[in-house]
């Protein structure tokens, strides 16, 4: 795995810019960049995340099947990053001090085995579903 990834870009829906903008900059953490009266940049750790007004987005998301992942009801439709051990303990405790209402809260996934890895779920104002992970060692983020 290469240590100099390319930063992704991603956007997604919300119904609300201004209770997204107080989400993810007083929340998470980041950093705003470009933004219109219909949309934001973020520096999302380190990736180029846009949120866009949209008045179909909370409908989109009712319809979202989830699976079922090492006994976690996970959301089909998620994304996140994955963060280094300390970080993600970190985010955690920030998250639990916020009092963010978590879909799976904060746990090790497969402990013991290959890909173990930390693991949280939760939604933003707008219900999208945001998983943020960690790997004890990060070799195994592709292993099988």
């Amino acid at each position: 795995m290469s240590q100099n990834l390319p930063p992704f870009h991603l956007a997604v829906p919300v119904d609300d810019l201004n209770a997204a903008r107080l989400f993810y900059t007083e929340i998470l953490g980041c950093t705003e960049g470009r933004s219109s009266d219909k949309w934001i940049d973020f520096n999302f750790f380190g990736h180029q995340f846009v949120v866009h007004e949209s008045k179909a987005s909370q409908q989109n998301l009712q319809n979202v099947d989830n699976n079922v992942v090492d006994g976690d009801d996970v959301p089909s439709f998620h994304f996140g990053v994955i963060l280094n051990w300390d970080k993600w303990h970190e985010l955690a405790d920030s998250l639990k001090k916020a009092s963010i209402e978590f879909i799976i809260e904060p746990r090790i996934r497969f402990q013991g085995e290959t890909g173990e890895q930390a693991t949280m779920f939760f939604c933003d104002p707008a219900g999208n579903a945001i998983e943020m992970k960690s790997f004890k060692d990060m070799s195994q983020i592709f292993a099988t």
